[in-house]
């Protein structure tokens, strides 16, 4: 990372970019995962290298890759991260169910963590960091690999969430930041290319960006991408 200055007060903050732009990594550092070499990062004013257990008490974070022991049942995996994360006896069993209610787990909540489906898994996912009450939830890449069904879920559920907090969301789905994103920042090489609202990022390539038809008679692929920069295609029947 370098250059990275932004700063943010509340709503759905995207982060967009190719793998290897960096938003696993600033991720991380804002988790207090990875120690940053360099540079200041404060969540509500508090320094997240000076005071890490601080921020994990008001952070809530879904990485990219997780998983369960596949044999507890998804309340006793609530409960376990629960005593991890410190939340008081007496608040534990309100906490977990408000979580499974949130992420529409209720009637699953005796099933095994093996039977799950992928989007199950990432609603749980979404119900452990949500035991602590945070005021900044991270989810890193949380609809890469769900049906189109599961992922219209987690967007709401998600829209829903940023209401009262910080969401910070990493994708590379365009279509899951302009439909929850407030603001959005587009990484490259670990450098901001634009920060601003997802209308601001559609205005700055109006007239720079075109949707084209044709046949085979006209310009070929190879043509095209010698002129433009030809960011996908796709044939319809001939």
């Amino acid at each position: 990372m370098k250059g990275i200055t932004y700063a943010t007060s509340g709503g759905t903050l995207g982060l967009v970019g190719p793998n290897g732009a960096g938003k696993t990594t600033l991720m991380r550092i804002l988790s207090t995962i990875t120690r940053p070499t360099a540079g200041h990062v404060s969540i509500n004013e508090i320094d997240v290298v000076r005071y890490p257990s601080k921020i994990r008490s008001i952070l809530g974070y879904l990485p990219q890759h997780f998983d369960f022991y596949p044999s507890l049942r998804v309340v006793e995996v609530l409960a376990y991260i629960a005593d991890l994360k410190r939340v008081p006896r007496a608040k534990r069993k309100e906490r977990i169910d408000e979580a499974l209610h949130i992420t529409g787990l209720s009637e699953l909540a005796n099933r095994r963590v093996g039977s799950l489906s992928g989007g199950m898994k990432r609603r749980l996912g979404i119900a452990q960091a949500l035991l602590n009450q945070p005021d900044v939830l991270i989810v890193d890449e949380p609809t890469a690999g769900l049906d189109p069904e599961e992922r219209v879920r987690f967007r709401s559920m998600l829209s829903s969430l940023s209401r009262d907090r910080l969401v910070v969301l990493s994708t590379h789905i365009v279509f899951d930041v302009e439909a929850v994103a407030s603001e959005l920042i587009m990484l490259a090489n670990g450098q901001i290319l634009f920060a601003g609202s997802p209308g601001d990022a559609i205005r700055k390539v109006e007239g720079r960006v075109w949707q084209v038809v044709r046949d085979e008679n006209q310009v070929s692929l190879p043509q095209a991408g010698r002129r433009w920069i030809l960011v996908s295609s796709r044939q319809e029947g001939d």
